[in-house]
């Protein structure tokens, strides 16, 4: 999926706010994709990149979560962890599909479908230049922007 447009989306984040990729034009994005809030994995990563958000701004770089929670599961999350990163809401998984991160996944003996843990970049006109396929939540955030300092 590297080096092509970024499948638009327009979802509500955690105020009930639409959100839609052309309203970022002139900035990169990073879109992670994170499989439940409040679960282990997930909140290991997000703080990650809430810790280090003014560093990506520092880059004309904005962060951006999606997963198929509802808004008050965000808003939830977002008071728990104080959180002021943009949180969307794909409850029908419509851009969790568009960006092909629906998946088969195996946990403990069982396969279910799910989304799995994948982050893309998305440069200023809207392409998408980087796609990170394995993900570790502890490192993840360090290394997405190791990799937005370097070019």
């Amino acid at each position: 999926m590297k080096h092509q447009s970024a499948p638009f989306f327009s979802l509500p984040d955690q105020t009930g706010t639409v959100r839609s990729l052309s309203e970022f034009k002139g900035q990169k994005i990073l879109l992670y994709f994170y499989p439940k809030d409040m679960t282990p994995g997930c909140t290991t990563e997000t703080l990650g990149f809430q810790d280090l958000k003014s560093e990506f701004e520092k880059y004309n770089t904005i962060i951006i979560g999606i997963s198929k929670d509802t808004i008050a599961s965000h808003v939830k999350f977002c008071d728990k962890y104080n959180l002021n990163i943009i949180l969307l809401s794909d409850t029908d998984a419509t851009t969790i599909n568009d960006y092909g991160v629906w998946k088969e996944k195996k946990m403990f003996g069982k396969t279910s479908m799910g989304i799995s843990r994948e982050s893309f970049l998305v440069d200023e006109n809207g392409m998408i230049v980087k796609h990170w396929d394995k993900v570790k939540p502890a490192t993840h955030p360090n290394e997405v922007l190791e990799h937005i300092q370097s070019i």
